[in-house]
């Protein structure tokens, strides 16, 4: 029995802080160069050098606004603000890459389907079948605000909108455009036949598309889907729609629950709960010795910010952590924020009674995943008996110096890793596609609901 990849993808965000705060004040980090091209580039060279399937781009639509009810923490720590906008670096790196995936977060709460198909549509064919789509709705209220709304849509009808932003985009990508219907035909003057393209005729509860797809199709046509929500909408919408799911909790038991509902969640929407690839969220601090790497995090934490670490739970959390106790145990709190990470804080472990001083630390380095520190073995062991327990299929890595954090992973722990067989020294396929389901498999399963609609 062969030994099962890990899969590993990069997590980044179009900011200078995302899971680290305070740390682009560190000599090695040159985080504030996310504005960039050479930054960028350089980040999934390293990344594709490593054999990584993706860079994951987070993204974030308001300013963290929250915390003492201003964006004064988070602009002087840098979190998540100043931030760009994610799509516009990828053609970028794909220039400079041939296998790196990219999986690019956006929202079905403020695009439109009609022109997020094209978007994406665009992006796949400039990477030549590399792309990837996290689906998000948008959780702050700050984004509401600013993009034109009174206050934040409630949680559960989010993920309404979302079903149909989807089916819309399905019945574009799919349905739209035969294959075949691109005939190019300098002879006869016909570049597309108009017999093979059709009008999707799409009239919703939230969204009218009666017209054709701009673009003609793509090599996956429908992107590779990402989902990250763990709330009881968010885990059904994951089961429907989802091919990769990130999670984000700090204990492997914890993630094996979340593991097995997402999968059962597939199951009853009639999928194969194995094509659903699970990554947790972890940070890895390595060096020559576990001595060394013990330093490496010492010196890290030395850079981290309490309060900016406070500023960014406290918009995740949709709680004024600044008007707590400190030292005072949190409560699960229902809020219109993202409900999942309450319930990691708060009922999922029963054995910690977190304080918001206490959480600020635990994620000042590492925020929202396991931490591995050590040398390349020791870091492989843990990386190993992790993602057995947590039944996940690999991670998605952070880098809260970057990007020197995923230079140093790539430069000592992938060579321990690909000696134990579990990161592969040659890409298999073309298309992040490929990636999940195989060699030649560029397209959604057969049970996947965007299948539904080709012609």
């Amino acid at each position: 029995m062969s030994t099962p990849r890990m899969r590993l993808n990069g997590l980044r965000q179009n900011t200078v802080g995302h899971t680290a705060m305070g740390l682009w004040r560190h000599p090695d980090s040159r985080a504030h160069e996310y504005r960039t091209i050479r930054h960028w580039v350089e980040t999934a060279q390293i990344l594709e050098r490593g054999g990584f399937d993706a860079l994951f781009i987070a993204d974030a639509l308001g300013p963290l606004e929250v915390y003492q009810g201003s964006v004064a923490a988070a602009l002087r720590d840098g979190i998540q603000t100043p931030t760009g906008n994610p799509l516009l670096v990828i053609p970028a790196m794909a220039a400079v890459t041939r296998r790196l995936g990219f999986a690019v977060t956006v929202s079905t709460t403020y695009e439109q389907p009609y022109a997020l198909a094209r978007t994406m549509t665009t992006l796949d064919h400039l990477t030549e079948g590399r792309i990837g789509w996290n689906v998000v709705t948008s959780a702050l209220d700050s984004a509401a605000r600013n993009l034109g709304l009174d206050r934040q849509i409630p949680h559960d009808e989010r993920y309404l909108i979302a079903d149909e932003f989807m089916d819309v985009t399905y019945k574009l990508w799919e349905g739209s455009w035969e294959d075949g219907a691109v005939v190019r035909d300098a002879e006869a003057g016909v570049f597309a036949d108009p017999a093979k393209v059709h009008a999707i005729e799409h009239r919703g509860t939230y969204f009218s598309v009666p017209g054709i797809a701009l673009s003609e199709p793509s090599v996956q046509r429908t992107p590779v889907i990402f989902q990250a929500g763990s709330s009881s909408s968010g885990s059904s919408f994951a089961g429907r729609h989802a091919e990769g799911v990130f999670v984000s909790t700090y204990k492997a038991e914890m993630a094996c629950d979340l593991s097995r509902r997402f999968r059962a969640q597939a199951a009853a929407h009639g999928r194969d709960p194995q094509e659903l690839k699970i990554f947790a969220i972890a940070t890895v601090v390595t060096g020559a010795t576990d001595e060394a790497a013990q330093d490496r995090l010492k010196d890290l934490q030395s850079y981290t910010s309490l309060e900016g670490s406070l500023a960014r739970w406290s918009a995740l959390l949709d709680i004024d952590l600044a008007g707590l106790d400190p030292d005072k145990p949190l409560r699960h709190a229902e809020t219109e924020g993202i409900r999942g990470l309450v319930d990691v804080f708060t009922t999922m472990d029963p054995d910690r009674e977190w304080t918001p001083r206490s959480l600020a630390q635990f994620v000042g380095v590492g925020g929202g995943g396991p931490v591995f520190v050590g040398s390349p073995a020791r870091v492989a062991d843990e990386m190993e008996q992790w993602m057995e327990i947590a039944e996940i299929d690999g991670f998605n890595l952070a880098d809260p110096i970057a990007p020197a954090g995923h230079r140093e992973f790539v430069d000592l722990v992938v060579p321990e890793l690909r000696r134990r067989g579990r990161v592969w020294n040659e890409y298999e396929g073309e298309t992040l596609r490929e990636y999940f389901r195989g060699a030649g498999l560029t397209r959604v399963a057969d049970t996947h609901p965007a299948a539904a609609h080709r012609r």
